[in-house]
Order: C-alpha cells, then structure tokens, then sequence
C-alpha cells in the first residue's frame, strides 16, 4: 500500500510541474496509472499530445480545441439540411435532384453521409455490451442539439431511418398475381428511450466518429474505429472533475483524432502490405515471437494457423477486443507512454502466444485456433509482465 501512495504521489508531484518532465512522466505512466488516482484521463491528454508539456499553456489550447470542435458540431450536424422535406417543388432537369451525378450535388452528399452515418449507428450501440455504460444518459448532452427546435431531425440516429427500405411480397395462388403487402425493414432499437432533452453516450460516440469521417474523407469511418474511441471516451466521460467531464465530447474527439493519425495505416487497405501497415505488423509480430519462443512459432507454422486468423484483431484495434475494459485501460496505459510509439503492442501480443505455450504446443488446430481467437481469462499484469521481460531479454541479446 505504501508503494501504491508513493507511485500516486510521484505522478502527482510530475503533473504539478510547469513544464513537465516528459521523459520521466512516460515512464511513470508505462508502469500502469493507479485506477483509483483520478489521474489516468489527464495523463492520457497528455500521452496522446492533446495537451503541451508546459502547462501555462493549457488554458489556451483547451479553449481554442473545445472552441472548434463546437464549430465543427454547427456545421457538420447542426446546420445541413437534407433538402427533401418541407421545400418548394422544383424543376428536377434544372435544379439538384436525388440522381444528379454532379459530385457537388448536395444530395450525393447526403446519400454518402447516410452510408457512412448507417455502418456508424450499427457500430455504436453496440459498444462495450458487458457493461450499461454506453446506453445511460450523458451528464453534458450537447444542448445545441437536444434542446434545439429541430431536436428530432438533427439527431444523427434518427438521419439513420430515412435509409429504411420498403419491401415488397408477392403472392401467388396459380396463375396471376394476387397480392403485394410492404413491410419496412428496420434493425431492432434494443436500447432504453431517454426523455426529451437527453442524450445517451453512444449518441455522443456517433457524434465524434461522423464528425471525423466527415474531416477525413480519405479514410472517412472504418469498422473497428468505435472499439478503438470507447475506452477513451468512457474515461474522460467518467472524469471524477466535472470541469474536465463537461467536455468529454471535445476532449475524446481531438485525443482520438491524434490517436488516429499514428494508427491510420491498419484501417487502410491501400497500405497493408507495407512495413506499416496491418500486414507489416502481423510479420512484425511472428518474427518475435520466432526469436522469443521458436518453438510455438514452429509449431504455429506447422499447423499453417497463419497471423491473420487471430492477431489481426488484436494489432488493429490495440487489443480492446481480447481483454475487460478496466484492464484495457491499464494496458493502454503502457501502449500510449511507449517512447516507440506501439512497439510494446508488439511485445504484448508476443507475450500473450508464450504464455498459452503449453496448451499451444499439445493442441492441435482446431484447437489452438479457438484458444488464439478467445484469449482466455487472465490477470492482465502477468501478461505485461512477461511482455516487459521479452523486452528487456531481446534488448539485451541486440
């Protein structure tokens, strides 16, 4: 227990500094963040350069970042307007129309912001399952939004139901048509109502990943970027200070952005066969484990169970599929505060193969397919632990 208040009070004395020493700060939070500290969601602005060492300027960078992110929610999601109701008629040969190939067509706009907004809500609501979190209501809804006079129609979800398709079944009995009934297929909303004037998380996270796609149209959003942005903004939407929780939206949004930008590479096709990307990665990670463990890695060759059936998910979204959430946090703690930014990812995933060595090397591949696929229960600092001494024995054998 000793040692626990030391580590808080040294991360504390850290953070009291003017200009923070970065490299000691790094190392501090390598070491893990201690959970009940209250420190963990600014180290994390910190790790992720949302904030600058020097803190006599944070008040400015906060207000100028949370300045326009609010500008982004007016012009992005507060004031377009789909054009399809409550509009004059006009001559569709002249004017935009829904058919229009015109790639400034406001309606094209519209259709690829609704393809993108549609994998988005599908996403979404179905963020971190175990737990409520995500379905509660948000202490700060934006209020340009839910208490707006438009509230229904700008709510991003509800853009989402314009996309329902009509089906058609036909009915025969002999020779003829006899009838056609219309259904409209929807998926089922499985999520608690809130009263008016609310917001649940999950609305927030829709939020911040459309704006992003919409800033980033290149890439635009890419299934397994939710997994990636919910730790971050359960963090800082469950901020003990209700001065920094109050712009959890803001905050997660330009942290993530930053995340994004050191990670883009996995979420990009283009790319996976460079050292960078996914496919990069995943050799990264076997020529590891083969100077760690060659026997697993032989036996892994053997069995022809190849990186992809298993380490792809775990690489690209920083393991946020394979363990709890709290010891995802505890995790990212070391992946942030790595000096060589996601190197450790690499040794974690390598520890995590050495660790199932036993069960690995009598299995055979159904069964170590499954094992790989459905990493087991496990105390999240023996994991690291081994990784950490990976590390250092490879380090030392350079």
């Amino acid at each position: 227990m000793a040692a626990y208040r030391e580590k808080i009070n040294e991360l504390q004395e850290l953070l009291k500094e003017d200009n923070i020493n970065f490299k000691l700060f790094r190392k501090q939070c390598f070491r893990g963040v201690p959970d009940d500290s209250g420190l963990r969601p600014l180290c994390w602005k910190l790790l992720l350069n949302y904030l600058p060492p020097n803190r006599k300027q944070w008040k400015e960078v906060l207000r100028s970042k949370r300045d326009l992110y609010k500008q982004f929610i007016d012009e992005m999601v507060v004031a377009p307007k789909d054009g399809r109701t409550d509009c004059p008629r006009i001559d569709v040969t002249m004017d935009d129309h829904p058919l229009s190939i015109n790639p400034d067509s406001k309606w094209q706009t519209f259709f690829k912001d609704n393809e993108v907004l549609l994998q988005i809500d599908k996403d979404v609501r179905r963020l971190c399952p175990d737990i409520s979190f995500f379905q509660q209501a948000s202490d700060f809804p934006c209020q340009e939004i839910v208490c707006g006079p438009d509230s229904d129609s700008i709510r991003l979800h509800n853009r989402v139901q314009y996309t329902a398709l009509s089906a058609g079944t036909v009915e025969r009995k002999g020779i003829g048509m006899n009838k056609v009934s219309y259904t409209v297929r929807k998926a089922q909303e499985d999520y608690a109502v809130l009263s008016s004037g609310q917001e649940a998380h999950w609305e927030v996270v829709e939020r911040i990943l459309f704006i992003y796609a919409k800033l980033n149209p290149g890439q635009s959003y890419v299934q397994g970027m939710n997994e990636i942005i919910g730790p971050i903004y359960y963090l800082f939407a469950t901020d003990a200070d209700s001065d920094w929780r109050e712009y959890a939206e803001a905050d997660t949004f330009f942290c993530f952005t930053g995340l994004m930008s050191e990670i883009r590479d996995f979420f990009i096709k283009t790319l996976d066969e460079s050292e960078m990307g996914i496919n990069g990665l995943m050799n990264r990670l076997m020529r590891k484990l083969k100077e760690c463990d060659p026997q697993v890695w032989n036996r892994l060759k053997n069995q022809e169970l190849e990186p992809p059936f298993y380490s792809f998910r775990w690489l690209t979204l920083l393991l946020s599929q394979e363990f709890d959430l709290p010891d995802i946090l505890r995790i990212w703690d070391s992946l942030f505060a790595d000096e060589n930014r996601f190197e450790f990812l690499i040794y974690v995933c390598t520890a995590m193969i050495v660790l199932l060595r036993e069960n690995l090397l009598s299995g055979d591949f159904p069964c170590n397919l499954k094992l790989l696929q459905n990493f087991p229960s496990m105390d999240v600092h023996i994991v690291l632990d081994c990784a950490v001494q990976l590390a250092l024995s490879c380090s030392l054998s350079s």
